[in-house]
């Protein structure tokens, strides 16, 4: 199938991207183009006007600092997967980022274009959630920043207004005491996951010459019409365990709705929940235990 016909424009700067954007209630902005083509080739799109952003400057940069990680809107996966600093301030950025779908994707695709394309299945929202991250956005009116909880508010559908324009997003950065983790399961390597999860686990001293968990989130993807992030520290404890890890995985479906689908049921999907949830929050707790032990 053909995409529906459409106008185009690429403007050269971001008055002009906004101006147009603006006067066409029905545009959408092409960055990366790999979520929004195959929407227009199936015809699930059908804007008047598609608004090329590639030839905006300074929109492709990855900085990272010590408060986290800005990445720009024409920034690639593959630039962000393959920045070094970026990977020392956030790593959870490259563990998930290596999982989404090819290497030819990842090279055109853009984080920022994924982030506000708002697909529950993709791996880039659940991180920015699970991180309590942000997206600044533009419009003719000026700047704000849409806090990953107010972000994402259905299937498809984010907080962005049709006039707006993404410009950068921002990964908190991993606190020394803490670790992370990401895991997904797909019937094949680069296929949309089934299931995924990435896990955030925090320790302190116990007072004791030991450590305990105050902190443990696990963010899914591919499980609910939007990314959710659920706490399940009541459930951890103190100290991270088999029978916890279970505990956790239970608690996580009390805040869950998984969703069927031509490629799983339901019940498929929540006992992926209960499998991933215990191997994302054991993979972040050795993390966040190495962390500790490696700067002390």
């Amino acid at each position: 199938m053909k995409p529906a016909p459409f106008a185009y424009t690429r403007p050269a700067d971001l008055d002009a991207a906004l101006a147009a954007l603006a006067g066409t209630p029905d545009a959408k902005v092409l960055a990366g183009g790999q979520s929004l083509v195959p929407l227009l080739s199936m015809r699930l799109a059908a804007p008047s006007l598609l608004v090329d952003i590639n030839g905006l400057p300074d929109l492709d940069h990855v900085r990272s600092a010590a408060d986290g990680v800005r990445v720009g809107a024409l920034a690639r996966h593959a630039a962000v997967l393959a920045d070094e600093e970026a990977r020392r301030v956030q790593p959870l950025l490259a563990m998930a980022l290596a999982n989404v779908a090819h290497a030819t994707i990842r090279n055109r695709g853009t984080t920022v274009g994924s982030l506000v394309h708002a697909d529950a299945a993709a791996e880039m929202p659940v991180v920015l959630r699970l991180l309590g991250g942000a997206v600044d956005v533009v419009s003719a009116r000026g700047l704000r920043t849409i806090g990953a909880e107010e972000l994402y508010v259905g299937p498809l559908e984010s907080a962005l207004e049709h006039d707006e324009i993404a410009v950068e997003a921002f990964f908190p950065a991993l606190a020394p005491d803490s670790g992370v983790a990401f895991q997904e399961v797909a019937r094949r390597n680069g296929d949309y996951a089934l299931c995924g999860a990435a896990a955030l686990v925090r320790l302190e001293n116990d007072g004791l010459g030991g450590d305990r968990i105050v902190e443990a989130r696990v963010g899914y993807l591919s499980v609910c019409d939007v990314p959710t992030v659920v706490d399940v520290a009541a459930a951890v404890g103190d100290v991270l365990t088999d029978y916890s890890e279970r505990v956790a995985g239970e608690m996580a479906l009390e805040s869950l709705d998984p969703q069927a689908d031509i490629h799983g049921t339901a019940a498929y999907r929540a006992q992926l929940v209960r499998v991933l949830t215990g191997r994302v929050l054991r993979s972040a707790y050795r993390d966040a235990l190495c962390r500790r032990g490696a700067a002390a």
